[in-house]
């Protein structure tokens, strides 16, 4: 049913990719990544290879790239990704001598795959079970390792009639768990080579803001007065706490969209009742008189939390929220919407009183009005923020101490 299902997808991808630019650009580059490999690979070197599915998987694994890249420079880094929004962003990461798509798991791509890169090891991060890869991958014995994976009974490999498709997970060298009910619940299908280590992003939000930007242009802005910082936000986010700084213009507000075009900024604008600016068109002398300022341009978000009192991360209206850790760090409490369930660290935040969730306006402006009132409560829910991503650091270290290189 596996290798049914993978061809039914190739074949709708190759007619999709006829009508989608982003599924086109994937087509094409699972398609061309052997003939990279075979152009790019030095055949005396030793490879190790990281696969991330996208963007934030690869932030994952982030921290375990640049750590083998300082510390073990005589290995040559392989990064793979399956989806567009992770390749297009990282395509020029510096820390990996060959960056590109993963083929699609049919035996004969991975096959042609591997024999092209021979890796000595191999990292999946977090949801990475390709069926194919796995298996020739654990005929070669080739090490295999699951980094910052987490596990949840309603998934395939806890139904009852999934045990063919459990084996994969045989072919693992070892699990790196975020949690210890992932731990229970692969030991009930007899997979015990399995630690607790926690999550890698945590390691890589303390990096982020160690590396954090100045931005004279917010500094201007804020101008000492308390500043709400919205962060990846969509519509449905917009349209609650825009209206709350509508009827409390002593606050500050930046809104760095998820989706940065004009129609969304135009709509964003169209909502706020005092001045706005663009980060990107804007003076010092702009700012200093304005209410709202629209991050109109991507890469500063994590910079830009510093700059605020509160943090809201958006998307909990919609599929699901975005990086809450971003933000925690710069100990200051962070807000949320209601689609939280399946992402630990919004739920263990909320658990460490340093998150909060909120389902409608009338939550919104309840909280609001309580972080005003009382500054020892903002102060101590931030804190509570900083403290609870100190608290979960040390993944990598955790990991590459199983690990010989």
């Amino acid at each position: 049913m596996y290798h049914i299902a993978i061809y039914l997808y190739l074949i709708g991808v190759a007619i999709l990719s006829l009508f989608n630019r982003k599924v086109k650009k994937m087509w094409k580059g699972e398609r061309e990544a052997v003939k990279t490999l075979r152009e790019k690979v030095d055949p005396n070197a030793k490879y190790i290879w990281f696969h991330a599915a996208s963007l934030g998987e690869f932030e994952q694994g982030r921290p375990l790239i640049e750590y083998i890249r300082k510390h073990y420079p005589s290995y040559k880094i392989l990064l793979t990704f399956f989806s567009p929004s992770g390749y297009e962003v990282r395509k020029d990461y510096e820390h990996a001598d060959i960056v590109c798509y993963l083929p699609l798991d049919t035996v004969f791509n991975a096959r042609r795959f591997l024999n092209a890169i021979r890796p000595s090891m191999v990292f999946f991060i977090k949801y990475e079970f390709w069926y194919n890869y796995l298996h020739i991958l654990k005929k070669r014995n080739i090490p295999v390792y699951s980094v910052s994976s987490i596990f949840r009974p309603n998934q395939i490999f806890f139904r009852w009639y999934a045990y063919e498709y459990r084996k994969v997970l045989k072919c693992f060298t070892h699990f790196f768990v975020q949690n210890e009910k992932s731990k229970e619940l692969l030991s009930t299908i007899g997979i015990y080579n399995v630690d607790v280590v926690g999550d890698t992003r945590f390691d890589r939000v303390l990096d982020i803001k160690e590396q954090a930007k100045d931005l004279p242009l917010v500094q201007a802005f804020i101008a000492n007065k308390p500043t709400f910082v919205a962060g990846s936000s969509w519509a449905p986010d917009e349209q609650i706490f825009i209206k709350y700084f509508n009827e409390h213009p002593n606050w500050k507000l930046i809104i760095a969209p998820h989706v940065v075009n004009k129609e969304h900024i135009d709509s964003i604008k169209a909502q706020i009742s005092g001045r706005v600016v663009l980060y990107s068109q804007a003076s010092k002398a702009d700012v200093e008189t304005a209410d709202c300022m629209i991050i109109d341009c991507y890469g500063l978000l994590s910079s830009i939390y510093r700059y605020g009192n509160i943090a809201y991360v958006g998307g909990g209206f919609g599929v699901g929220i975005h990086n809450v850790l971003e933000a925690a760090v710069w100990n200051i409490p962070v807000i949320f919407g209601p689609n939280n369930r399946n992402f630990m660290e919004a739920r263990n935040l909320i658990a460490a009183s340093g998150g909060f969730e909120i389902s409608s306006y009338a939550n919104f402006e309840a909280l609001m009005q309580r972080f005003s009132q009382s500054p020892a409560f903002l102060e101590q829910s931030g804190n509570n923020a900083g403290q609870f991503v100190k608290d979960f650091t040390g993944a990598t270290t955790r990991v590459l101490s199983h690990i010989e290189l």
